[in-house]
């Protein structure tokens, strides 16, 4: 789970519909029973914007209760930073993260060259995000986005996901069977729809697509190759961008810094 922690401003309404009609944008909700109105209103508003296939698939989304659920309960990012690294197992991120450096040094040494990223943060990064691609999720991800969007506490954040999750779905790189993580998050180290269009590279189900995909994030960021990646270094502020919760940048770059074989400042 990542660039959805941001810092989002509580919106009831989400913005005017861009077709330029100036209707109001479908009604967001607090429980499913508004649901299927939304949808309806929804499809309305995104006609011309995207295709048939994308409008087919968002009017069979469900209402995604368990997404919800998560969403009201993300404990763990306000956990002191000696427990986060705990539940994370951040031990054995390193361990695995290390030996994952050796057996593939020939993919990191291209994406180092191509990006400027060192292994260690997107070692780290792929270890928490989904125990390096062992954990992808198994939510309907068009459901969960299109909960959220609908989801009066973060309506207009996710209303741009489910836009691209459309369009996505209108290029062929989505189905409306696609499954993923809670909020919808896709691939090795967990790309929203959004996050895809603008970063992606590859097949972000494989780890050089994700691996690759990451790293050109980063790079996008800020990120200066030779640059350090802790914080107040130059390169911190990339791995703010990928997760705004504080305990997970600085578990990041502790992480990253002992794969690459350094040990890090708590």
């Amino acid at each position: 789970m990542t660039r959805h922690f941001r810092t989002i401003a509580f919106v009831a309404l989400v913005a005017l519909s861009a077709t330029g009609d100036g209707a109001v944008a479908a009604q967001c909700g607090s429980n499913a029973a508004g649901f299927g109105a939304w949808k309806e209103e929804f499809a309305q508003e995104a006609k011309g914007r995207v295709g048939a296939a994308a409008i087919s698939a968002l009017m069979g989304t469900s209402y995604a209760t368990a997404t919800i659920r998560a969403d009201r309960g993300l404990k763990s990012f306000h956990l002191p930073l000696e427990a986060f690294m705990a539940k994370r197992g951040g031990a054995a991120i390193v361990a695995r993260g290390r030996s994952l450096r050796q057996s593939n040094a020939a993919l990191f040494a291209s994406i180092q060259n191509r990006y400027g990223v060192p292994p260690g943060p997107l070692l780290a990064i792929w270890g928490m995000e989904t125990g390096f691609g062992s954990q992808h999720g198994n939510q309907n991800v068009l459901s969960s986005i299109a909960t959220l969007a609908y989801d009066c506490r973060r309506s207009a954040y996710f209303t741009d996901q489910l836009y691209a999750a459309l369009k996505l779905i209108d290029r062929g790189e989505l189905s409306a069977n696609t499954r993923g993580s809670m909020h919808g998050e896709v691939g090795q180290t967990q790309f929203l729809p959004k996050t895809i269009l603008e970063y992606g590279v590859g097949n972000l189900e494989t780890s050089s697509g994700a691996l690759m995909s990451t790293a050109n994030f980063l790079r996008a960021h800020g990120w200066t190759a030779g640059a350090g990646y802790q914080p107040g270094e130059a390169n911190f502020a990339a791995i703010q961008a990928w997760n705004a919760a504080t305990v997970y940048e600085r578990a990041i770059a502790i992480i990253g810094r002992q794969i690459d074989g350094g040990e890090a400042r708590r």
